[in-house]
């Protein structure tokens, strides 16, 4: 049963499994258009734990809608390493925001 407090917003209850999992009510799937494979990000806040969600990498190419405002073509045998670089400098950057 999704619940509501006016201090802590939507709120469901659940208990934590053996593993350590627990599940993401509908609702709140629903709400935040959460889909299968996307990334859950959690970071430590205290005494509770947020989770952000990212959409997974898709496969559909951009680089015709994009054509017009790059200035730099990379070769698609760098792309790996790339987006490997962006994911860590997004997670320094995620970590450094939330000690501030």
């Amino acid at each position: 049963m999704l619940e509501y407090n006016k201090e802590r917003g939507a709120y469901m209850l659940n208990t934590v499994g053996q593993k350590g999992q627990i599940v993401i009510e509908k609702a709140i799937r629903e709400q935040l258009g959460l889909q299968p494979g996307y990334v859950a990000v959690q970071k430590l806040a205290g005494d509770h734990v947020e989770i952000f969600f990212y959409p997974p990498e898709h496969r559909q190419s951009l680089r015709g809608i994009l054509a017009s405002k790059t200035t730099k073509r990379v070769a698609n045998e760098e792309w790996a390493t790339l987006r490997e670089r962006a994911w860590s400098e997004a997670g320094r950057v995620a970590a450094q925001e939330s000690t501030a």
